[in-house]
């Protein structure tokens, strides 16, 4: 391939060694801290003496899917469009999900390193970013939960479960991640491609805070495979969708703002639209609360008004008009509401409390969404150089740092 690859205006250079950058679902800095302080991530203590240590700023809303596909694409959503998990298609005129292809408006690096003549293999957790992350590409792609079903045709690759040696994980386990990294580790030893995406889930994350039993038992697990892969002679980049915050109060319950309930009681209902971006079909560990929210108002209904009316409620961080919202958070205008409402640390947001099934919440409520879990690790087990002390680095840099400013010597 050629030395120098340009994608989405961002120029790459060709990988001089295996590149491996790996999204951890709902990784907060405090997770690394707490594992390596607990002594159970020896190798990523490593990489926070010898390596590349930085934080960055995830894409807001900081959910999966527009996270995702900024670092594949190497841009915010207001050029790759993905703007969340779940929008209103005005188009349609329906609310559905952002998995389908034909809301990229931008290509991935990988499908055009893949292109290039380069190797290229990811493995997601969840089925629901497959099809995002492999749109185009001419390689390897697959997901942990529906790895049974690979095969040549659709995925590039066949016998997933007998390569990577472990059983088809549940969709609501650190199971599904650990197949994410056991599977890097063998398309790495068998495959050796140029370029390998790795993106797990937060399944635990949602579950338990840093320095917990169960969240230092995913770091152990993850650590050892880090090492392998860098033991392959990987070039490997670290980074998060989001971190994680606890959003409940004292007594464990969720700390809630039913947005529809509250504007059906100012306006009467239909006068609004409340989108919650965090819907997805995995809603069994948040039950689709996040903290963010957009709201499409009706005719009559004056917006400015109405968001000077939200950002005075306790647990509202911030409200923003459309225009104002895509330009702070750089998202597609026509994919957001005329309202954007952004809750504080410890508070999420609903529609109505009769459409959220909370039953399934066996742990008081972690979730994400804000400006508050948008700071992430960005970590790399090389030296780097020619990063201007000034510059902010954002979860999508992963693939610059990884290829164009990797000291190509450094062991």
């Amino acid at each position: 391939m050629n030395q120098v690859l340009t994608v989405n205006h961002r120029n790459y250079r060709a990988p001089s060694a295996p590149v491996v950058v790996v999204c951890v679902d709902g990784c907060e800095n405090d997770y690394l801290v707490a594992a390596v302080a607990a002594g159970v991530a020896p190798y990523i203590a490593s990489l926070m003496e010898t390596g590349s240590r930085f934080l960055a700023d995830s894409v807001v809303p900081t959910f999966t899917n527009p996270n995702n596909l900024s670092i594949v694409t190497g841009v915010p959503p207001a050029v790759h469009g993905i703007c969340g998990n779940y929008f209103f298609d005005a188009a349609l005129g329906e609310e559905v999900m952002m998995n389908d292809p034909r809301y990229l408006r931008a290509g991935t690096l990988l499908a055009a390193f893949a292109d290039a003549g380069a190797s290229v293999a990811v493995v997601t957790a969840k089925d629901k970013l497959r099809t995002l992350l492999g749109h185009r590409l001419k390689g390897i792609c697959y997901s942990a939960e529906k790895a049974d079903q690979a095969n040549l045709e659709e995925n590039g690759i066949e016998h997933v479960l007998e390569m990577v040696g472990l059983p088809l994980p549940s969709v609501y386990s650190a199971g599904l991640s650990e197949f994410v990294f056991a599977s890097g580790v063998r398309l790495l030893q068998r495959h050796r491609p140029d370029l390998m995406y790795l993106s797990t889930t937060d399944y635990v994350q949602h579950k338990a805070a840093p320095g917990t039993d169960e969240a230092n038992a995913f770091y152990r697990m993850m650590d050892g495979y880090l090492q392998q892969l860098h033991d392959a002679g990987a070039v490997i980049a670290l980074t998060a969708d989001h971190g994680m915050n606890a959003k409940h109060a004292a007594d464990g319950s969720p700390n809630v703002i039913y947005l529809q309930d509250l504007l059906d009681g100012w306006l009467g209902p239909e006068k609004t639209r409340v989108i919650l971006p965090i819907t997805d079909p995995y809603v069994v560990h948040h039950g689709a609360l996040g903290s963010y929210a957009t709201i499409h108002v009706g005719d009559g209904v004056a917006a400015a008004a109405l968001g000077e009316r939200l950002a005075r409620l306790p647990g509202v961080h911030l409200v923003l008009e459309r225009a104002e919202a895509a330009a702070r958070f750089e998202l597609p205008p026509d994919r957001i509401g005329d309202l954007v409402v952004i809750s504080a640390q410890d508070t999420v947001l609903g529609t109505a409390a009769a459409r959220h099934d909370l039953s399934g919440l066996e742990v008081p409520l972690r979730s994400h969404g804000g400006m508050s879990e948008q700071k992430v690790p960005l970590i790399l087990n090389r030296r780097v150089e020619g990063v201007a002390a000034d510059r902010r680095l954002r979860n999508f840099d992963a693939f610059d740092l990884a290829l164009n400013h990797v000291v190509q010597d450094a062991a």
